[in-house]
C-alpha cells in the first residue's frame, strides 16, 4: 500500500514541474509588452534601476526573515553571471527598444540565443544531438517567420541592432557560465547578489547618459508606468528568473534555452489579444514551426 501511494502522492509536483516551461515562457513573453508600456515614461537604465532596487526591497526583508543561506565561495561567480543575465541582457533589449527596435524583432533576435548556446555547450561538457540541431534549425525559421509576418525591417539603426545582439550574447553568456560555475545556490539570496551587482554597474551608465539623479525627474509617474514597474518587478525579475534559475538547475543549458523560440509567437499572441494586432497565417505556421523545434530540442 505504501509503495503504491508515492506515485499519487507525487503527481501534484510532477504536474507542477511539468508546467514550469510553459510558465516561464507566458512571464518572459510580457517582458516586451512591458517595456512597451513603461519606456514611454522613463530611460532605459533608470526603469532597470527602479526595478532592481525593487527586487532587492521585497526580497531582501524575506531572506532576513527566512534566514536563507548565504553562498560561501560563489559570490563573484553568481554575481558575474547576474551582470550578463540580468544587466547585459535586459539593458540591451530595454535601450534598443527606446531607440526604436520593434519588440517583435529584438524577441526575433534575443531567440536565436538556443543556436549559440549549442555552439558553446561542448565547452561545458553538454553534447548536442543531431536531433537537437534539427529542432534548433526549426526554432529558428519558426522565429523568423513569425515576425517576419509582423514586422519590417526597414529603417532600422544600427545602434538598436547591436544592442539586441549585445544583449544576445549576454544573456547567452550568462546561461552557460552559471551553469558551469554556480548553478546550485539558494534562489533567494543568489538573486539578491545578482541584483546588486546589476545595480553597480548600471547605475554610472545611467547617471552619464540618462542624467539620472536623487529626484528622478525623467520619470513620469504615471500609472501605467507604475503598473509596469510592478510587473517587471514581481513577474518577471521575482517570478521569471526564479523560473529560470529553476530550469537551468534541472535541465541542461540547450534545453533550457530552447523555450525562448516560443517567446517570439507568444508576444505576437499578446499583442494580438491586448493591442488588436493582426495575426496572419504565415504567423500561425511560424507558430507552429517553433514549437515543433522545441519538442525536438527537449524531448530526451
Amino acid at each position: 500500500m505504501q509503495s503504491a501511494s508515492l506515485p499519487t502522492a507525487s503527481r501534484p509536483a510532477h504536474r507542477l514541474l511539468a508546467a514550469m516551461p510553459m510558465v516561464f515562457v507566458l512571464l518572459w513573453s510580457t517582458g516586451f509588452v512591458v517595456a512597451k508600456f513603461g519606456l514611454p515614461y522613463a530611460p532605459p537604465l533608470t526603469f532597470l534601476l527602479l526595478r532592481f532596487v525593487g527586487v532587492l526591497l521585497v526580497l531582501l526583508p524575506l531572506v532576513l526573515l527566512m534566514r536563507a543561506p548565504w553562498p560561501t565561495g560563489q559570490i563573484r561567480h553568481i554575481a558575474f553571471a547576474g551582470i550578463l543575465l540580468q544587466g547585459g541582457y535586459l539593458a540591451g533589449v530595454w535601450c534598443a527598444i527606446k531607440l526604436g527596435m520593434p519588440a517583435g524583432v529584438s524577441a526575433l533576435i534575443v531567440g536565436m540565443q538556443p543556436i549559440l548556446t549549442a555552439f558553446a555547450a561542448p565547452l561545458i561538457g553538454e553534447s548536442v544531438r543531431p536531433r537537437q540541431w534539427l529542432g534548433l534549425l526549426l526554432g529558428i525559421c519558426g522565429v523568423g517567420l513569425v515576425v517576419a509576418a509582423k514586422i519590417s525591417l526597414v529603417g532600422l539603426s544600427w545602434q538598436s541592432i547591436t544592442l539586441c545582439l549585445l544583449a544576445l550574447v549576454s544573456i547567452t553568456l550568462g546561461t552557460l557560465y552559471q551553469k558551469h560555475n554556480c548553478s546550485h545556490f539558494d534562489l533567494r539570496t543568489g538573486t539578491i547578489i545578482q541584483f546588486a551587482a546589476s545595480i553597480v554597474v548600471l547605475l554610472p551608465f545611467a547617471i552619464y547618459y540618462e542624467h539620472l539623479g536623487p529626484s528622478l525627474d525623467t520619470v513620469q509617474w504615471t500609472p501605467r508606468f507604475i503598473g509596469a514597474l510592478l510587473w517587471s518587478i514581481l513577474a518577471l525579475s521575482i517570478g521569471a528568473i526564479f523560473l529560470l534559475f529553476a530550469l537551468i538547475r534541472k535541465s541542461a543549458a540547450t534545453r533550457v534555452t530552447s523555450l525562448l523560440y516560443l517567446t517570439p509567437p507568444t508576444t505576437a499572441l499578446m499583442a494580438w489579444l491586448m493591442f488588436g494586432e493582426v495575426f496572419n497565417l504565415p504567423g500561425v505556421i511560424g507558430m507552429a514551426v517553433a514549437i515543433l523545434g522545441v519538442v525536438f530540442v527537449m524531448k530526451k
